[in-house]
């Protein structure tokens, strides 16, 4: 069984929820078969690539932080895979246009955002989330999300009636952060859940 662990803004495939969750089957699941794909692409090549390495929709999970959690969503209504997301973004055609401003000192140029995993965003690629926006879920049974209300980037109690509106089994704890700082802890717990979708 694979699990494919996919990375948010601002990381990279050695992504720290990526290697714990890595170590953590290493040692407690060797079962599970956890790849960590480097995603600091545009948006249609990273959806492309997921796409192509969900190869056994019943036997593979995607595990998705932030934006990551987006694509996973994505690429499971997509595919017909589980997925279970993490602080996930629902609107990143709107959330990362805090990025973009326009400098006065170039003529009126619109400055985006390089990633520290190297990806340029560019207003394209705010145009590709427009145009991809979360809508409907194919299989949302095959979704489990778990949200933090301490969130400080996204608002997790949307986040949480946006899946449950839709039918995806939530999980919505008190305090915590974006980062989920205490994903090492959680981490039986979410194997667990892993487990049902696979079940």
């Amino acid at each position: 069984m694979r699990l494919i662990y996919i990375h948010g803004l601002d990381s990279d495939a050695n992504s720290t929820k990526g290697r714990l969750l890595d170590e953590y089957c290493q040692r407690y699941h060797p079962e599970f078969e956890v790849l960590r794909p480097d995603l600091n692409q545009h948006p249609m090549q990273v959806f492309t690539k997921l796409t192509a390495m969900v190869d056994n929709p019943r036997k593979t999970v995607l595990v998705g932080s932030s934006l990551g959690g987006y694509f996973a969503t994505l690429v499971s209504h997509k595919t017909h895979c589980g997925a279970f997301l993490l602080n996930p973004s629902i609107q990143p055609h709107i959330s990362l246009q805090r990025f973009f401003h326009t400098d006065t000192t170039t003529e009126g140029n619109t400055i985006g955002h390089t990633t520290e995993g190297g990806w340029e965003i560019t207003k394209a690629d705010l145009q590709w989330f427009a145009n991809h926006q979360l809508q409907n879920l194919s299989v949302p049974k095959h979704l489990i999300v778990l949200a933090k209300l301490g969130d400080e980037l996204l608002d997790a109690q949307k986040t949480a009636e946006f899946y449950q509106a839709k039918g995806a089994k939530v999980i919505l704890q008190a305090g915590g952060d974006h980062r989920m700082s205490d994903f090492a802890k959680q981490l039986p717990m979410v194997i667990q859940e892993i487990q049902t979708l696979l079940s």
